[in-house]
């Protein structure tokens, strides 16, 4: 992935500054128009499988919400962009929404390098935003508009250990990617100790690999009792399935999607994941976002489409207790709190931006293609 350009940024960043988006850029005027919120999501590139499933989990949340009369009786519109998997193009692309299309909020991205070069133009001016993906660097804690719909890294890492404890393992092996999987495994190097488990051979591959057997076999030489894979893609759990072997599998969020298992062939069999829906086996409260799901897609969703889903819902929530044409700030304010989702229980108030807890995590295991979910559940 390329390097982010940081002048860009500063200038960016400078120039929203100096144009003073607060509400009058950004906001609609017309009462008649539709409320433009914006979202970029990589619906190309090696984030494809993540950003597509998102997509659909936001246009459900955009119908929903039109159908229940809007915001304050005004339709919503949801402007839609394609980073392709590249924080060059979310920054370009969050440049357009704002500007151009002039949106009162942003949804997306999904990438940890994406959410980062988006929000050194959003944070500066307290544009809303609300992130796919978990708190990443240290950097976006400082970024008290930059929202969270998943849960931070650390989270994440902390709900992969613990189900690997559980099971009794000592020596562990990762495998990630130079992204998202690198962010998540700094975050399992820094606790795992705290769990009573070692990490022998790690290794790191590039996002976009098709092939990470070289990687896989020197974990396999190394024994391990688990396997920690950390990506957007099926292409490692193959590559570890097709070297036979057998150890358990515990795979981050991000790769929790059908069209992701669908990848992994064979090797999806016993993966498990720390996640938040099992449509196969919905908590109550997740039934009815199951079925209507699956009656506009014909197919279940999952926590990347419901994570989207909430994402949406909150933010739409926080203009209307603001109102859209109150201006950035009073719509960050009417963000920050308590918000129920579909996913788990949020906090956008907390130091990490979304205030997702251990005990809000899911785990299931995959067979013969299908996500079950398991009794294993955090005590915290």
């Amino acid at each position: 992935m390329r390097r982010i350009d940081r002048t860009r940024l500063v200038a960016a960043a400078s120039g929203l500054a100096l144009l003073g988006v607060v509400g009058p850029v950004a906001a609609q005027t017309n009462a008649s128009d539709p409320i433009k919120i914006g979202v970029i999501l990589p619906l190309t590139g090696a984030g494809a499988g993540l950003g597509i499933p998102s997509r659909n989990g936001i246009l459900l949340a955009e119908k929903q919400i039109n159908a229940a009369g809007g915001i304050k009786g005004r339709k919503i519109k949801v402007v839609i962009e394609d980073d392709t998997t590249n924080p060059d193009a979310a920054l370009n692309k969050a440049n357009n929404l704002i500007f151009g299309e002039k949106v009162v909020a942003l949804v997306g991205p999904i990438q940890t390098a994406n959410t980062v070069a988006v929000g050194g133009i959003t944070a500066p001016v307290k544009f809303p935003q609300v992130a796919l993906g978990g708190l990443g660097p240290a950097v976006e804690l400082e970024r008290k508009c930059v929202f969270h719909a998943a849960p931070p890294q650390n989270q994440n890492a902390r709900a992969m250990l613990a189900y690997a404890k559980s099971l009794g393992v000592k020596n562990a092996a990762a495998l990630y990617d130079s992204g998202y999987g690198t962010v998540v495994w700094n975050q399992l190097s820094k606790f795992a100790g705290e769990y009573g488990i070692k990490f022998g051979v790690t290794e790191k591959f590039e996002i976009a690999a098709t092939d990470t057997t070289p990687q896989a076999a020197k974990i396999r030489a190394s024994q391990p009792d688990a396997i920690f894979v950390i990506g957007v893609t099926g292409v490692p759990v193959r590559a570890i399935r097709q070297l036979q072997m057998k150890q358990p599998i515990i795979a981050a969020i991000g790769q929790a999607t059908y069209e992701i298992v669908k990848s992994m062939g064979d090797a999806a069999e016993g993966v498990v994941f720390p996640e938040f829906l099992v449509p196969e086996d919905p908590l109550p409260h997740q039934k009815a976002f199951v079925d209507a799901y699956k009656a506009e897609y014909g197919r279940a969703p999952k926590s990347i489409e419901s994570i989207a889903y909430d994402a949406l819902k909150a933010m739409s929530q926080a203009i209307g207790k603001a109102g859209p044409e109150a201006g950035n700030e009073a719509i960050c304010a009417a963000m920050r709190g308590p918000y129920s989702g579909n996913s788990t229980e949020y906090d956008f108030s907390a130091p990490d931006m979304t205030g997702i807890k251990l005990n809000g995590f899911i785990y299931s295991k995959l067979v013969g293609g299908h996500f079950n979910r398991l009794p294993f559940k955090n005590a915290e």
